[in-house]
């Protein structure tokens, strides 16, 4: 894991020296990642304009996030069947439609109804971008993922900023903006990026579901379900504890956004060389559960302070998940990874709606303890299971180096 993570800082010196087609996608990609955390510093205002409660209104993460999880079955489907461009095209286009007319719903029922498009087209785009990246960028795959990373913090920082800036006026503009971003993208990849090469093999909608037989990849796909619970726990129910307006709320979860993106592509890599992957990990999850416990318990500097704090443990994991995802196995990357990703992004959907239950349930503190617990499974599971999960990343590179299709959802 280390060779891996090694190989990919050496690789950015060549990072700025891309084809435009790169650029192009890399640009669309940051766009997707802003669509996630787009929504979270207007949570409370879509709420009072709709005159929904918070309950209803996390369901634009539920619905996206399901959708996203059952499409993770089709898209290797889709895109070995018609090809990288024509899928990111389709992914595009679906955003950019579903995005609009989010920006038009007359009641929440309507909004998470066309979050759910939206979550299908992000799905279609943002599992095939990085396959594309990898076959069409100069200085070999560790720069391409290296460069994906970075497209992926700058779009988990920069969404809720955006959101705020453009939601302090309406709650509708974030959304008709996306639309616009993604149609500049859509125009941009037509314009400069070739057809890729069509994977050899055709990919089945069961294979995702089959790799999940291997002990490895099925350990990293459990563990990432329960810490993926608690990511977004933060992402999505913390706005409303936090209740600030749009422009302080953004403000916070820019910062939150920025430590995810330094601790993704800088730190990770240098702590997973020094003490290995498995025990950053395993360190990471347990950091993370007191941090959103102090959060769920503290008072409000506390809470603003530890929801930006968890942006660096989130941004260690993601990367040793994705890591781990890709390597674990010796299923094609594509398929290891859809896999994976369809098990954790149930995770995603289900946090958002539970979260602001609970606290109906109980009080507003418990959503942050059961957020703990999960997040302490997680690392659980990495230890119990650290046997299957270790893995000699030597005899799996050339696999890596020269593969196609990498295909999976980071982060």
């Amino acid at each position: 894991m280390s060779h891996s993570s090694t190989e990919a800082g050496a690789a950015g010196g060549g990072l700025l020296r891309q084809p435009k087609a790169v650029w192009a996608t890399a640009g669309a990609s940051v766009v997707a990642f802003m669509g996630i955390g787009l929504v979270d510093p207007i949570l409370p205002s879509i709420a009072k304009g709709l005159e929904a409660t918070p309950s209803q209104v996390s369901l634009l993460f539920t619905s996206y996030f399901l959708i996203t999880a059952v499409a993770m079955l089709v898209t290797g489907f889709v895109s070995s069947r018609i090809g990288g461009k024509k899928t990111l095209l389709a992914g595009l286009a679906l955003v950019v439609v579903f995005a609009a007319l989010a920006g038009t719903s007359g009641s929440v029922g309507e909004l998470v109804g066309f979050r759910a498009g939206w979550g299908l087209g992000n799905a279609l785009f943002v599992s095939t971008a990085l396959a594309v990246i990898v076959g069409a960028a100069a200085g070999g795959s560790a720069a391409a993922i290296l460069l994906y990373e970075s497209a992926l913090g700058l779009g988990m920082a920069c969404g809720p900023l955006v959101g705020a800036l453009l939601g302090n006026a309406s709650w509708r503009y974030p959304f008709f903006g996306t639309a616009v971003l993604m149609a500049v993208g859509f125009l941009c990849i037509t314009a400069f990026l070739r057809e890729q090469p069509k994977p050899a093999r055709k990919t089945s909608i069961l294979d995702p579901v089959r790799a999940l037989g291997h002990g490895g990849l099925a350990s990293a796909a459990i563990s990432a379900f329960f810490y993926n619970y608690t990511f977004f726990t933060v992402l999505a129910f913390t706005p409303f504890v936090l209740n600030m307006t749009p422009y302080k709320s953004g403000g916070v979860f820019f910062a939150w956004g920025v430590l995810l993106a330094l601790f993704s592509v800088v730190v990770a890599p240098r702590m997973q060389a020094r003490f290995g992957s498995l025990k950053v990990l395993g360190g990471s999850l347990v950091l993370l559960a007191a941090d959103v416990l102090v959060l769920g318990y503290g008072g409000h500097t506390a809470a603003i302070v530890c929801t930006i704090l968890s942006g660096a443990f989130i941004g260690v994991n993601n990367t040793v998940y994705t890591e781990l995802a890709l390597g674990v196995s010796d299923a094609p990357r594509p398929v290891a990874s859809a896999g994976y990703n369809f098990v954790r992004w149930f995770a995603a959907a289900a946090a958002p709606f539970f979260a602001p239950k609970i606290e109906e349930w109980t009080d507003i503190h418990i959503p942050f303890v059961v957020a703990a617990v999960t997040a302490v499974i997680g690392a659980l599971v990495v230890w119990v299971r650290r046997n299957a999960l270790t893995h000699e990343v030597e005899e799996l590179e050339p696999r890596h180096a020269t593969e196609d299709g990498v295909g999976v959802f980071a982060q």
